[in-house]
């Protein structure tokens, strides 16, 4: 699967009584899947994994799917602690066509997991047997603000060795760490499917049917004859796809660094900020991809206050306000988070004056 480009890590809607509201979710969807987006996360950290029970998680899941446009690439957030819950989680994701799986670090147990003499080996015990594991690739994900673990980039340098280990996101914010993360990591080649125009080929894509399924067609042998003619569908054209290599993805996680993580080597962004922002996100992204560092500097200045305070500071309550301000559900969070007091409401709306799509 080809990882490159700018996901946002999507929110999950509820209700005010912290029931999943998921036609919400099927609005937000839909409309990230009319931007030039590369895909969508669901279940990341903005998403309030945490949050949910198990059944809640698979619903999402199944929602998200189900409304997003065949061409986005689409990462399933199926973390957790034990390495067996996260298998069942991507053995789901797999039914439902993902492309990919989002695994974060555990950290419950952090006495046991991080001692130094053995943190290194557990994580590659982890990881390794999720993604032996897993019909999906797997993307590492590295989030120590709210794991209070940082994956060491050996561990990184050696999980990126399995086969099945395709990426990580990192959300450390150091473009100097993407850019050691890069150097330890460019061993890794890999060939990917894509279309004649180098964009990815996902799952469902390749299972949709082909354009002409539900139209009547009716064997010519059958012409002219007297005895019933039966509509039979017609072979399905095959899809044009060509191979590309690429390397080890790795994603910046925030969006105030993101020029600077494209300039040390990233692939692309997993991003918070791209919920409520998606449009400006991107532009910084193309502007980069284009060679314009002026204009990715000056996309990249427009959003660095904002992505600060609203993303990094207020966390998902103040993505979810953002959301609202921008014609996306945001809504409230589930407690104990709680929504935005009316004077941050106030600064929020100032943050995102001039940054409405």
């Amino acid at each position: 699967m080809l990882l490159e480009g700018v996901f946002p890590a999507i929110t999950t809607p509820f209700y005010s009584d912290g029931k999943l509201y998921l036609r919400k979710l099927e609005h937000n969807v839909d409309r990230y899947s009319r931007t030039q987006l590369a895909g969508m996360v669901v279940l990341g950290s903005t998403g309030e994994a945490v949050m949910l029970g198990l059944q809640e998680q698979c619903e999402v899941l199944k929602t998200a799917i189900a409304t997003a446009a065949t061409e986005k690439v689409m990462l399933a957030g199926i973390g957790h602690e034990s390495v067996l819950q996260t298998a069942d989680m991507a053995q789901y994701a797999a039914l439902l066509n993902y492309d990919a799986v989002l695994v974060r670090t555990p950290h419950f147990y952090r006495g046991q997991l991080h001692r130094r003499d053995r943190a290194q080996l557990e994580m590659l015990t982890y990881y390794r047997t999720v993604a032996d594991l897993s019909p999906l690739p797997v993307v590492l994900y590295s989030v120590p603000a709210l794991t209070q673990y940082e994956l060491p980039i050996e561990v990184v340098a050696e999980l990126a060795q399995h086969p099945n280990i395709i990426g990580i996101k990192d959300s450390s914010g150091k473009p100097e760490r993407i850019a050691a993360l890069v150097t330890a990591t460019k061993f890794r080649k890999r060939t990917v499917t894509v279309t004649p125009v180098f964009a990815p080929v996902t799952a469902r894509m390749q299972s949709a049917p082909s354009e002409n399924s539900n139209q009547n067609f009716v064997a010519a042998d059958a012409l002219g004859q007297a005895r019933l003619a039966i509509a039979v569908a017609p072979p399905k054209a095959a899809m044009k796809t060509r191979q590309k290599d690429v390397g080890f993805a790795v994603l910046a996680g925030a969006a105030h660094t993101l020029q600077a993580s494209l300039d040390a080597g990233a692939a692309g962004g997993v991003l918070a900020f791209a919920a409520c922002a998606p449009q400006c996100c991107y532009e910084i992204y193309t502007a980069w991809k284009d060679g314009d560092a002026a204009l990715a500097t000056e996309k990249q200045l427009r959003v660095h206050q904002a992505s600060i305070r609203v993303g990094a500071q207020m966390g998902v309550p103040g993505i979810k306000y953002a959301c609202d301000l921008n014609g996306y559900y945001g809504g409230h969070s589930r407690l104990p988070l709680l929504r935005l007091t009316g004077e941050e409401q106030e600064e929020v709306t100032t943050l995102l004056s001039d940054i409405r799509y």
